[in-house]
């Protein structure tokens, strides 16, 4: 659903390259470009982005707002 702040295994702090990730992503370039220009570099959070499902849309259908 929302990105989460850090990643599970090493506790880092990567919400904050979210926005930045999507940019370079939807620029047409490749995730693994994308980490090495936000110097991401342990598997474990190359996992968290990779992983993520964005929900928040699909969800915002049903409510009653």
């Amino acid at each position: 659903m929302i990105f989460p702040i850090r990643c599970f295994t090493c506790n880092k702090i990567i919400s904050d390259k979210w926005n930045e990730y999507n940019i370079i992503i939807e620029s047409g370039k490749t995730p693994d470009t994308a980490f090495k220009s936000l110097n991401i570099r342990l598997y474990c959070c190359k996992r968290m982005f990779l992983g993520h499902v964005e929900l928040i849309d699909k969800i915002v259908k049903y409510s009653d707002i």
